[in-house]
């Protein structure tokens, strides 16, 4: 059976101001955090937390995430490169030969050295503000998963992160990668991410007391990574050191994380 299948080839660029252009995976990623901070700050005023306490978290999530995303992927999937040329690893640029130093953007973020840096800097927020890092923890847990959906979407525009060719009737042809009908990797992980807030808002709705107890961190850790563990084997392996393992660098790097939530969800009940 002959299907029609999803022809993909976005403009990269949302906006061209002329002297700046705003490309779709910055705006997914603004969108994202901007809906983070806008949660959080409702859940502070429903847990009557002092508003003096709130304003410094934005910065430190914004930084810990940067950071450990950036880091994370220079580590984990190119370090060979990385560590011989360490100044680009924070730096939007490149040393290419011919052309020099050029502007690229972040173009490598993992989202597992994302989280490592965003616990990070959550416990340095905690212990400034003075507040209980389970709390935090729960807080940032419940409205992650939608800032994690903004994300993928943005991967889907860029068309980056693709999925393994298929023939099923919602695949996708990514036109700047090749003319193959693929799985959309982005699109499942963004649709779960969409699905897992609901449930994280809505338990958290049904259940405001286990905020504290590091349930919803738990939660947020185990269905995340759990499915990015699954979705996995519908994508294409992001480097070629990855080809020959049983399970990618992503799978790997996912299952201390569904070991943790694990941990937090049943150590939640004793509190």
């Amino acid at each position: 059976m002959q299907f029609q299948y999803i022809t993909w080839n976005p403009d990269v660029v949302a906006l061209d101001l002329g002297f700046i252009a705003i490309r779709w995976y910055s705006l997914c990623w603004a969108l994202g955090l901007v809906s983070v901070y806008l949660l959080m700050h409702r859940l502070f005023r429903q847990q009557k937390i002092e508003e003096e306490k709130f304003e410094p978290m934005f910065m430190y999530c914004f930084l810990g995430i940067l950071i450990g995303a950036r880091l994370g992927h220079c580590l984990f999937y190119e370090p060979g490169y990385y560590l011989s040329h360490p100044i680009e690893m924070l730096l939007p640029m490149r040393n290419v030969p011919g052309k020099g130093w050029t502007y690229t953007g972040y173009e490598g973020l993992a989202s597992h050295g994302g989280t490592l840096g965003l616990m990070i800097a959550l416990w340095l927020y905690a212990k400034h503000v003075k507040l209980s890092f389970l709390h935090v923890l729960d807080n940032v847990g419940i409205v992650t998963p939608i800032c994690a959906c903004a994300i993928r979407l943005g991967n889907l525009m860029n068309s980056e992160i693709i999925g393994k060719a298929t023939d099923v009737p919602w695949a996708f042809i990514f036109e700047r990668v090749d003319m193959q009908p693929r799985h959309p990797g982005q699109l499942y992980e963004a649709l779960c991410y969409a699905l897992f807030f609901g449930i994280h808002w809505f338990c958290y709705r049904r259940w405001p007391q286990k905020v504290g107890t590091g349930f919803f961190f738990g939660l947020c850790l185990f269905l995340i990574f759990l499915s990015r563990i699954f979705i996995e084997y519908t994508k294409e392996n992001q480097e070629a050191f990855e080809d020959g393992m049983l399970l990618n660098m992503g799978q790997l790097l996912s299952i201390p994380f569904v070991l943790l939530g694990l941990f937090c969800m049943f150590r939640s009940s004793s509190r």
